[in-house]
């Protein structure tokens, strides 16, 4: 609330000039929300429940058009610009007090060219909008593991998903790129055209300004994957743990696997004297010609499961398997850390924090990296940390606001912890907790470039993003 009892959004919308708003109102061919109407506390909602911020307009474009009219609206009126593909960055990077929210929802058209082998998504699109065109041609490209992401949010930080270590990141898979910068000006950003900008792109997090539709390179995959999902008891834990290791030392890179600790969900698939149990689980897939059995017998071999449901799917079901985990409004704070080693440290910690966790929606997670990611350069792109064999991801989940402490305390504590381990070496930016991390950890080495590019394209940082990324202060002139 701002000091006069007003949100900090209803502040911000009556310093805007009525002329102005006006034209721009008057330009605008989709719908725009203001602070007070019926719906704008539905437009400023995003998935994570944790966020509750107050825009001074949230703009739901209908086309680039609308894009441009909003970003020269905001840099004319002063106001900081948030960029809402699909809602999902954990730290609710979509919306922010005072700024005006660039909405891409209703932008979410997908075109397949299967000659070519693209894709072309709008900004506004989701894993599941993409897989969906892109399977009706025998064809995927390399996203994340939960179809109700945005591609975007999901895109420029990275992308990890099943795909990762056959293909790489889901941003390593771009051809090209539409930008909408904070002149407002539109751009195409590829290998070839306006490379800089491509680079910062990928990897940058959306400091750079509006990306408006997404083309990707495009894989054979599917349609029927082999999915490996089996939960295991606590007391297996270490021994399933050290069996997962030792897959990913010689693991195909047409196989993926994450770890992960939890507890036993309350669901008809599992026997109910397990229901609430703290566990260890495991989620991948095998695709191509490889024997998925034989893949994956050392984990299926080394203890006797609490649930196997593991076999033959559909891509777009293993794509959207875990949708129920993480629906809208649930409570989310999620923080990572790469890894060089997965030492016994690592898993004493991962299984000691489940053991204690306050929700038991919570999970910590493994992922096995490596493969393609880590076969592009560090300074090819933006994207720093392609060296790592590992990440560790403290996912604290729940739903009551009145655990917000115990559950952010709780994930917290547990990153610190790992972070102080000697394996430890950087962090995700898609896994961000709120933000408070410093870039250096997230970009490494490609810090002062970033700096350098987001000086040239955004120097007014009308693109705060998630405040990693600023520009360089302008000299001040003697005259």
């Amino acid at each position: 609330m701002g000091i006069t009892g007003r949100t900090s959004g209803e502040e911000s919308f009556a310093a805007l000039s009525s002329d102005a708003l006006d034209a721009f109102e008057a330009s605008f061919r989709g719908e725009i929300y203001r602070p007070g109407e019926d719906e704008y506390d539905n437009a400023r909602q995003v998935w994570n429940g944790m966020i509750d911020r107050y825009p001074a307009l949230v703009a739901r474009c209908a086309g680039v058009a609308d894009v441009v009219a909003s970003v020269n609206f905001a840099r004319e009126q002063g106001l900081e610009v948030s960029v809402r593909g699909g809602g999902h960055n954990v730290a609710g990077t979509a919306v922010r007090d005072g700024a005006i929210v660039v909405d891409l929802t209703d932008m979410n058209a997908v075109r397949v060219d299967p000659e070519a082998r693209t894709v072309r998504a709008e900004g506004g699109a989701t894993l599941g909008d993409v897989d969906r065109e892109t399977q009706l041609f025998g064809f995927a490209t390399a996203l994340g593991a939960v179809s109700e992401t945005g591609i975007a949010g999901l895109t420029l930080n990275g992308g990890y998903g099943h795909l990762s270590r056959e293909y790489g990141l889901a941003m390593d898979n771009l051809v090209s790129v539409d930008v909408v910068t904070a002149d407002g000006e539109v751009y195409t950003a590829s290998a070839d055209r306006n490379e800089d900008l491509f680079w910062a792109i990928r990897g940058g997090g959306g400091a750079f300004g509006v990306v408006t539709s997404f083309e990707y390179a495009l894989h054979e995959v599917g349609p029927e994957v082999y999915a490996f999902f089996a939960w295991y008891r606590d007391d297996d834990a270490a021994t399933m743990m050290a069996a997962f290791r030792e897959w990913t030392e010689s693991a195909p890179r047409e196989a993926g696997l994450l770890a992960f600790t939890a507890h036993v969900p309350a669901l008809e698939e599992f026997p109910e004297e397990s229901w609430g149990e703290p566990a260890v689980a495991f989620l991948g897939s095998a695709r191509g010609d490889l024997d998925a059995d034989g893949v994956f017998r050392p984990l299926s071999e080394a203890a006797t499961p609490v649930v196997d449901l593991s076999g033959p799917m559909d891509y777009v079901d293993l794509q959207s398997m875990l949708d129920e985990d993480y629906p809208d409004g649930l409570r989310y704070y999620w923080k990572s850390v790469y890894l060089t080693e997965l030492t016994d440290e690592v898993v004493d910690l991962a299984i000691r924090y489940n053991e204690t966790a306050p929700s038991p929606l919570s999970t910590i997670d493994l992922w096995h990296l490596g493969g393609a990611v880590g076969e592009v350069s560090q300074d090819e792109t933006a994207f720093w940390h392609r060296d790592k064999p590992y990440m560790l991801n403290f996912e604290a989940n729940w739903e009551d606001s009145a655990d917000d402490d115990a559950n952010v305390t709780w994930a917290r504590e547990g990153i610190a912890e790992a972070r102080d381990l000697p394996v430890a070496a950087g962090w995700y930016g898609n896994f961000p907790g709120l933000n408070e991390d410093p870039a250096k950890q997230l970009y490494g080495d490609n810090d002062e470039r970033l700096v350098d590019l987001k000086t040239e394209y955004d120097p007014e940082n009308l693109f705060p993003t998630n405040g990693t990324i600023g520009p360089r202060a302008r000299e001040r002139s003697d005259e």
